[in-house]
């Protein structure tokens, strides 16, 4: 009898590791579409390089944070690798907090990225999940150790308009893409906040930004962003917050931040994450 057990849990657990095997191939399988996707999608920035007389009309609390943030004659942005470390809240109301890594690609010229993630459910178990904007589509897929899904959402739709809301909120950590020349329009609120506009195509979105005492971006907000719930997407306000700058490729980018739906009921913060690497290709 404990010879047949054991021949039971050897065979089991040869069966679980080969399934992991196939999910994490799978998944890097489609890591790689996304990606020669995202590639071939990109554009050439222009301009080279952040050209003084550019600022000069932006309303000023714009004005101070790319001053801050960038240096004239600072390359352009073409392309960032980021690392992030963290918490995400799966509840759908209240809280329930798993840790995630990730890894993400961002192009500019055309507005794309790929963030691929690993959140953690239990020890040797996890949620895979790619969100994407490529090529004007938006992507979602969703799937438990890769191999299980769970959600499998892409089109040109609202969820491309809710990806390209995520790339215009996260040029923070990418700000020549924040530029008049990138494509984006400003519009003045007050002393300490401006209405930014991007355009891809005939796509276009707008996030309020407010900045902090120091100059630098502290938030960013939008009045709708599609958030799935039970399986149905509902356009919800939606803000992600910014702080701990420091420099990294010649400019002043956050380290830290969280993203958050705002519902009746109050904040509901759903990620919470560090860049723990960031790399740029510059224009040369």
């Amino acid at each position: 009898m404990p010879t047949t057990f054991l021949l039971i849990a050897v065979t089991t657990i040869g069966v679980l590791g080969a399934l992991l095997l196939y999910g994490n191939r799978r998944w890097q399988s489609l890591g790689r579409d996304l990606r020669s996707r995202l590639a071939a999608a990109s554009r050439p920035v222009a301009p080279r390089n952040v050209a003084a007389g550019e600022l000069e009309a932006l309303p000023a609390p714009v004005q101070r944070y790319l001053r801050r943030a960038l240096r004239v004659e600072q390359p352009l942005v073409c392309g960032v690798h980021i690392e992030h470390s963290g918490s995400f809240n799966l509840a759908a109301d209240g809280e329930r907090w798993k840790p995630f890594s990730s890894d993400q690609l961002v192009t500019l010229g055309r507005p794309g990225f790929d963030w691929s993630a690993r959140i953690a459910l239990l020890p040797g178990v996890a949620v895979r999940a790619h969100d994407a904007y490529v090529g004007g589509e938006g992507i979602l897929r969703v799937a438990l150790m890769g191999l299980v899904g769970l959600v499998d959402l892409r089109d040109s739709g609202p969820l491309a308009d809710g990806e390209l809301l995520r790339f215009f909120a996260e040029a923070a950590w990418y700000p020549t893409a924040l530029l008049p020349s990138q494509g984006v329009r400003w519009e003045a609120i007050d002393a300490d906040s401006a209405r930014g506009t991007l355009s891809d195509g005939e796509r276009e979105v707008s996030l309020v930004f407010r900045f902090s005492t120091d100059g630098l971006i502290e938030s960013v907000e939008a009045s709708a962003r599609d958030r799935l719930v039970a399986g149905k997407s509902v356009p919800t306000p939606w803000r992600g917050r910014f702080w701990n700058y420091g420099e990294r490729g010649g400019m002043l980018v956050p380290l830290d931040g969280e993203v958050s739906w705002l519902l009746p009921a109050g904040e509901l913060p759903y990620w919470r994450g560090r860049i723990t690497r960031i790399e740029y290709d510059l224009a040369s």
